[in-house]
């Protein structure tokens, strides 16, 4: 066992650093059946987290900055979920930039890894906007729940694509750190401290996550479809291309790649 550091029974930022590598080698190999079935849950479980998110920000009693730090708090348990119950999410694994950086795993298996566990988590995101819809869950508080689904919809499908990119960029920033920090914990309840400020923090600052955006979108666009008016496909495109290539940026170079400059590569 490594001894503590900082006073804490905590990895070492090194060790952390071996860990990520070691872990993004046995998700690139994963097998592909595995890979997508973890990847469905992983979907679903950051789609609970933005569900709970809504909940919490279509309450118009509590201010609006309170809301949103609320909202973020509880959009942690998606991660949260991932982590501990074991799932594949796309934006988490853009730290397999760091196995790569080190030549244990090939730039085909990467973006194989996350081609398959994208297209998993798209499915387990829509496929519970789609039960979360027929459960009239979007109907509670007097429809503003439903309301807030649009008006988020409407704002995402909005935004520059530099706006979002940028905007996807900042967000995986804080959710593969708060990733490399629940990787120093050796409990459960080290995870839940790690995750909970980083993406606390990105959610109420309204950073773009492409899984996340999964969910919201799509629901929404099936609530349009119910009321008779037209879905908007287009808007979703231009929401999530920008973003997903933001959250790669994010996750894999600002925080990957930059830990194996700093922590691998000089002991080569």
């Amino acid at each position: 066992m490594s001894a503590p550091i900082f006073g804490f029974d905590a990895f070492s930022p090194a060790e952390i650093a071996r860990r990520v590598g070691d872990l993004g080698v046995a998700k690139a190999r994963l097998p592909v059946a595995t890979m997508a079935v973890l990847g469905v849950l992983a979907g679903a479980y950051i789609g609970m987290g933005a569900m709970l998110n809504v909940i919490v920000l279509s309450d118009p009693a509590v201010p609006i900055g309170l809301r949103r730090v609320l909202g973020g708090a509880a959009f942690s348990l998606g991660l949260f979920l991932v982590l501990v119950g074991g799932a594949e999410l796309f934006t988490g694994n853009n730290l397999l930039a760091m196995a790569w950086a080190e030549r244990r795993v090939s730039t085909l298996e990467v973006f194989a890894n996350w081609g398959v566990v994208l297209a998993a988590n798209a499915v387990g995101a829509i496929g519970l906007a789609w039960l979360v819809l027929l459960s009239g869950h979007p109907g509670n508080d007097g429809g503003a729940v439903a309301r807030t689904y649009a008006a988020i919809a409407e704002h995402k499908t909005s935004l520059p694509a530099l706006t979002a990119f940028a905007s996807g960029v900042a967000c995986n920033v804080l959710v593969c750190t708060a990733i490399w920090m629940a990787l120093a914990g050796r409990s459960v309840t080290d995870k839940a401290i790690a995750v909970l400020l980083p993406i606390t923090a990105f959610v109420a600052a309204g950073f773009e996550h492409s899984v996340a955006n999964l969910y919201l979108i799509p629901l929404a666009m099936m609530l349009q479809a119910q009321a008779g008016q037209a879905a908007d496909f287009a808007g979703l495109a231009r929401n999530l291309a920008p973003v997903i290539a933001g959250n790669v940026v994010g996750g894999s170079v600002l925080v990957a790649l930059v830990y194996h400059l700093v922590y691998v590569r000089p002991r080569g």
